[in-house]
């Protein structure tokens, strides 16, 4: 038996896709059903790493991991067959089923979809062979009528599969109706056949009101409103694609702000969710020295750009504003590309990242190996001293995803100036004891970091879904979602 599709469209970025794809995994998994999410393109520096062909490791965007953990599945590359990391405004490192790969790297845009689609349609319908539902994500707009001959993740996924297909838009952008009605309106006819529902998200206010919206969009296009998703900023889901949430007020009184070095390589975001949603922290996205006024910790993220990130770190003087808090005994974290501007250089002999002076906060030196680093680990911390020593022996897990291998700087190691390495390999702490890098992703998704740091914890991945879940089936037309995936 072939797995029926539920796809989940929007009218733009941002109306909500990542999230509604990521209820349904939940929903149709609550029903018994082997599911499995699927986005054919994804473009996002927040990337997991799961499991490839042959038991290699791979990468994916980081929804269709969550969505796998949703849907009770095993994260695998084929649920996101094609990632593109942006490394500039008009160059993205290409991805294909797990794997860089130079050749897509460098091909004109236009040139790759064909190149690609083999690859995606043969990743989709495996899926489809092994499970009764695939919940389907599209990206951007369907109704990109400059891309449709080139589309390789919305309507020629929907046509291929079959789909049934929900349109999502955001209607607290104002326009919905007009958003809903003109994408539909530029689909050929047999696109717009498979458009079963919309869907308004993000509403605020008395649904009511919307009357005789719903039914005058369904008179002229023949499909029904089948949701009024009421806005709803707590669900403890990670923003996809580096959308900044600046909701990020602590529950109850303030004890720690943590300020977040937004610079716009920023890989990994979603690492920081939980943070998010820790009593008593409050989160701040740093984007000039004045974010960081007040701040208990400021952590430097992850880089899919490190060198150019770290250029403008400097132009926006946010790198005395990390050298004055260190100075002053503040914590500073660096993780993976924040852990290597952290260091006295960034060497680049094989022209990957460039080369740069480190911040010069922790006596160490990265050079960028063109060998990518992607596995998943485990490991212990070690004794630590100062502002760091909370987490003194704690076992840890997450992912790696890096070029750059870092070591001591050898010329000031000559000189007794060591940093103490409280991971073999991968963390670093200063002598003062309020400086620590570290190349593991996913320290704050780790329950047991978390109640080392803060004494607290924050709420599960499955009751998040759970509750995603629970929204769903509260605030859909009785029937929609069962009608979705029976057969023809």
């Amino acid at each position: 038996m072939t797995a029926v599709c539920v796809m989940v469209l929007g009218t733009t970025s941002g109306a909500g896709k990542s999230w509604l794809t990521t209820a349904l995994c939940r929903h149709y998994a609550r029903q018994g059903l082997k599911v499995a999410p699927f986005k054919a393109q994804n473009m996002s520096n927040n990337a997991r790493v799961v499991a490839g062909p042959g038991g290699a490791l791979g990468e994916i965007g980081s929804a269709q991991y969550f969505q796998a953990l949703a849907a009770r599945a095993e994260p695998e590359v084929r649920m996101n067959p094609l990632l593109l990391k942006p490394e500039a405004d008009t160059r993205s490192q290409v991805v294909l089923m797990g794997q860089v790969s130079e050749e897509l790297s460098t091909m004109p845009w236009r040139g790759r979809s064909e190149k690609v689609w083999p690859a995606i349609t043969a990743a989709l319908d495996a899926l489809r062979a092994e499970n009764d539902v695939v919940v389907i994500e599209g990206a951007g707009s369907p109704a990109e009528i400059n891309l449709h001959a080139s589309d390789i993740v919305n309507m020629r996924i929907a046509r291929h599969a079959q789909a049934r297909c929900l349109l999502v838009t955001d209607i607290d952008r104002g326009g919905a109706f007009a958003h809903l009605y003109g994408t539909w309106a530029l689909l050929p006819e047999d696109e717009r056949a498979l458009i079963k529902g919309f869907v308004l998200n993000k509403f605020r206010g008395d649904a009511t009101l919307l009357a005789p919206g719903p039914q005058m969009l369904q008179e002229l296009t023949g499909v029904p409103t089948v949701a009024t998703l009421p806005m709803w900023w707590q669900h403890g889901l990670p923003e996809e694609d580096g959308v900044f949430d600046d909701r990020t007020l602590a529950s109850g009184a303030v004890q720690t702000t943590i300020a977040v070095i937004a610079w716009p390589r920023i890989s990994n975001l979603d690492e920081f969710q939980p943070l998010k949603n820790v009593p008593g922290v409050r989160l701040v996205w740093a984007r000039s020295p004045a974010d960081c006024a007040g701040a208990d910790w400021i952590v430097l993220p992850g880089s899919k750009a490190t060198v150019a990130d770290l250029a403008w770190l400097r132009t926006q003087g946010l790198d005395q504003a990390v050298a004055q808090h260190a100075a002053q005994g503040g914590a500073v974290l660096g993780i993976c590309g924040g852990l290597q501007m952290l260091g006295e250089a960034l060497i680049d002999t094989h022209g990957i990242d460039g080369n740069a002076p480190g911040l010069g906060l922790l006596p160490l030196v990265t050079a960028f190996d063109p060998q990518k680093t992607v596995r998943h680990t485990q490991a212990r911390f070690s004794a630590l001293a100062g502002r760091w020593s909370a987490l003194s022996g704690v076992e840890t897990a997450g992912y790696e995803i890096h070029h750059g291998q870092t070591a001591q700087h050898p010329a000031m190691a000559a000189k007794g100036d060591v940093a103490r390495e409280v991971i073999p390999g991968l963390a670093w702490q200063n002598a003062a004891g309020n400086v620590l890098g570290c190349y593991l992703h996913g320290l704050f998704e780790d329950p047991r970091v978390l109640h080392a740091l803060f004494g607290a914890s924050a709420p599960t991945l499955e009751s998040v879904f759970d509750g995603l879940a629970d929204f769903l089936q509260t605030h859909v037309e009785p029937g929609v979602l069962d009608a979705l995936i029976q057969p023809d």
